[in-house]
């Protein structure tokens, strides 16, 4: 039912869908939940099931944003996907999390650096990944996958399989153990 939706909602024009997905930021609960979900798979380039988005996530550049399956994106979010950015399956990123795909120029010293044109730089995350609270994605990087983000940090490097990172810049703090069977 929800994959006839957002197929419904692809005739809506993209300004009336984004309004919709903006006034949709102050509601909680299923319906807001189901409704954001919508918006999202009619918007971007690919989405795939079982995708939560929280309230008042911000998302620029919609066509450059690829989401995969089980996948949480928490509250006051900030993704612009100018350069690309893609999330695997299994990716639970925790609130007021920033996903940035571009970095400024400055190298025409007769322009105002705000004026200079923009490095595009996708973001890869991989699948089975945790980014925790307050993190800052920046251009360019990739987390491979099983790696966990800690909050706060700050990652401009590749984060390699089985991180954890953390700190700013962040660096690697540790390993993510493999799961092990415990017999009783």
């Amino acid at each position: 039912m929800l994959k006839a939706f957002s197929s419904c909602l692809s005739i809506v024009p993209v300004k009336l869908r984004e309004f919709l997905w903006s006034s949709s930021g102050i509601f909680d609960g299923p319906f807001a939940i189901a409704l954001r979900y919508c918006i999202l798979k009619s918007l971007i380039k690919d989405c795939g099931d079982n995708v939560y988005v929280g309230k008042f996530v911000c998302v620029r550049n919609w066509s450059g944003l690829s989401i995969g399956s089980n996948v949480s994106i928490h509250a006051m979010c900030y993704i612009d996907a100018a350069g690309g950015v893609s999330v695997g399956d299994n990716v639970s990123i925790a609130h007021q999390v920033s996903l940035i795909s571009f970095n400024h120029s400055y190298q025409n010293i007769l322009l105002p650096i705000k004026y200079n044109p923009n490095k595009l730089a996708p973001i890869a995350i991989h699948e089975d990944v945790w980014v925790g609270c307050g993190v800052r994605l920046l251009a360019g990087v990739v987390v491979e996958q099983r790696s966990i983000v800690a909050a706060g940090a700050v990652v401009n490097r590749a984060v390699e399989r089985g991180s954890i990172v953390g700190g700013v810049p962040a660096k690697k703090i540790g390993m993510v153990s493999q799961l092990q069977t415990i017999e009783k």
